[in-house]
This record gives structure tokens, C-alpha cells and sequence, in this order.
């Protein structure tokens, strides 16, 4: 019986042991944040069916349960959206705070970019970008422990190239790890996402198509991380979602562990 107990106490002793030992190399791992990150273009809500409907953007949006969202093609106030302000209804649906910025003003109302996040942003910022069809812009928002930027780039590759060149420069400042989330309109191998690559890490598996959502052929939604001495970046998951009628994209999401150098 002596023995029994013994061998049990030992065996308390060994798990206790290797539990700490893995907190211990956790701690010294420098893991400091693991984030999940979903960007997606939700063409204000209108699926592949021509039915426009919040609520079922909403459940995709709930169903990844990421911690931030990038979303493109936003209405607010429109005659086109019969004066909805379609982040405003997702952020309703899905519990979250928004972060909306107008790249044009459109219909009576306005058109751009935004973002859904479970933690109340500290700060946000926008920049106009260039586009020779309409203008876009981004926007980044400042969380406690990273930052994040939401694009919707040109349809045009000069636009596109300089867009590279302006959100350089917005995030140069920041010493918190940044990404940037969005509708690129380029695939990997384009000049301006091989532009991009010099300063940023593609997370998401781009050999995944995205667009169109119900017969896709290529990946133009991306997310990535700015390279930094002071961080890695380590992409646990990459999914993109098997969701072909509520949009025209597909909802491409990572989660990732931020490690501090």
C-alpha cells in the first residue's frame, strides 16, 4: 500500500514538474499576444444570390469569432443601402465595436472601409489612397498590444504601388506589431504584392483562391504582419472559408502568435 502511495506521489511530483517546466518555456518564449485576424469584402452585404442580407454576413462573421475584422465595400447612408449604415447593423449582429472610414462620398451618404473588434480601439487613423477609377484609403486602428490596417487597394497597378509607398509610412512610427488586412485586387506574384513583401509578411496561404466567392480563381485578400526586429510572427491557423453565396469574396482568416525577440 506504502508503495502505491509512493508511486502515486511521485507521479504528482513529475506532472507538477513538467507542467511548470512548460509555463516556464512558454515565459521564455516571448509569446505575448495570439490574435485571430479575418479580413473580408462583404459587397455591403449583397451575396452571389442578389439578396443583400446583414444577418447572414453577421453569422459568418460570429461563426470565425476573430478578435479583429477588416471589412471592405461599406456603405453608410446610402440610397444604395436605403440609408443603412451597413457596418453599423454588423456591429449590432455581432456584438463589436466599429471603426468605419469613408474612402468617397457616394449616394447621398458615403463608401469605404472599417473594422469589427472585440476590444474598444485606443486610438484610429486614416489616409487617403490613390485610385484612378474612385479613391480608397486606409485605415488602421491602435489596440492595446498591436495595430492593425484595413485597404482596399486600386483596380490600378500605379495606384496600387503608391499605396505601398503611403502605408510604409503611416506605420513607420509605430513600435507595436502591426498587420495589415484587405482586398489587395493583386495576387502574390503581382509587382506591387512583391513590393509589399520587401517590409511585410504574407500570414495567410495565398495558393488559396479568394475570388469570386462561388467559383474562385484567385487570391487578392490578404493578411500580413510588418517585419520587425523586435517581433516574430507565427501563424498557428490559416483558413480560407468555404462561404460561396454571401459575398463575392471568400473570408480569409489567420490566428497567429506575436513573439517579442
Amino acid at each position: 500500500m506504502r508503495i502505491k502511495v509512493y508511486l502515486a506521489f511521485i507521479a504528482g511530483l513529475l506532472i507538477l514538474l513538467f507542467v511548470n517546466s512548460e509555463s516556464f518555456a512558454s515565459e521564455k518564449s516571448g509569446a505575448i499576444d495570439t490574435l485571430k485576424i479575418l479580413t473580408y469584402n462583404v459587397r455591403n452585404c449583397k451575396g452571389m444570390d442578389n439578396v443583400t442580407d446583414y444577418e447572414r454576413v453577421a453569422r459568418v462573421i460570429s461563426r470565425i469569432n476573430a478578435d479583429v475584422v477588416a471589412i471592405q465595400e461599406l456603405d453608410s447612408a446610402t440610397v444604395r443601402s436605403n440609408g443603412k449604415d451597413v457596418l453599423a447593423e454588423l456591429a449590432k449582429k455581432t456584438g463589436m465595436f466599429p471603426t468605419y472610414n469613408s474612402s468617397i462620398k457616394f449616394q447621398g451618404g458615403a463608401y469605404g472601409i472599417g473594422f469589427l473588434t472585440l476590444e474598444k480601439p485606443i486610438s484610429s487613423e486614416a489616409l487617403p489612397l490613390p485610385g484612378s477609377e474612385e479613391k480608397r484609403s486606409v485605415l488602421l486602428v491602435e489596440m492595446k498590444n498591436y495595430l492593425v490596417c484595413c485597404s482596399h487597394f486600386s483596380l490600378t497597378q500605379h495606384d496600387r504601388g503608391e499605396s505601398v509607398n503611403i502605408i510604409n509610412h503611416l506605420v513607420s512610427k509605430y513600435e507595436k506589431p502591426v498587420f495589415l488586412a484587405g482586398d489587395l485586387n493583386a495576387e502574390a506574384n503581382s509587382p506591387e504584392i512583391l513590393k509589399l513583401s520587401g517590409d511585410w509578411q504574407i500570414l495567410n496561404d495565398h495558393f488559396y483562391p479568394t475570388f469570386p466567392a462561388n467559383k474562385p480563381v484567385e487570391c487578392i485578400d490578404f493578411i500580413m504582419s510588418k517585419k520587425t526586429e523586435r517581433f516574430q510572427f507565427k501563424v498557428i491557423e490559416s483558413s480560407v472559408e468555404d462561404e460561396p453565396v454571401a459575398s463575392d469574396h471568400l473570408p480569409v482568416w489567420v490566428k497567429v502568435v506575436v513573439i517579442s525577440n
